[in-house]
């Protein structure tokens, strides 16, 4: 099984609680971090845009990532949201077997 960190910035802290929390209780990621506040700066709709955002930090597995992104893109207010999955390549094997065992589908 393999491991991702997945990379989303977002416009708000609580967006991104909202978005966090939702990802966790449906056990797509396992952890979801809030950093921020930063600041952008980025190329869009022909005009050069800046703005403070939260960064998040992502954990899942390579199986979960496809359901987390769709669920992601609907909870996203942003048009095109960044979601960037970056395989883990190494780790400490507890807490990727955590990662594992949290975002296991839960039988209902």
């Amino acid at each position: 099984m393999g491991h991702l960190q997945v990379i989303v910035s977002i416009d708000s802290q609580e967006g991104a609680e909202r978005i966090g929390r939702a990802l966790v209780e449906d056990r797509l990621v396992a952890c979801f971090q809030v950093l921020g506040p930063m600041r952008s700066i980025y190329r869009w709709k022909g005009g050069i845009e800046q703005a403070d955002e939260w960064l998040c930090l992502a954990k899942t597995t390579t199986e979960r990532f496809d359901e987390m992104r769709e669920r992601l893109v609907v909870l996203h207010p942003y048009d095109n949201p960044e979601i960037i999955a970056t395989p883990i390549v190494a780790g400490h094997a507890n807490y990727l077997d955590w990662i594992s065992a949290e975002t296991a589908p839960s039988v209902r």
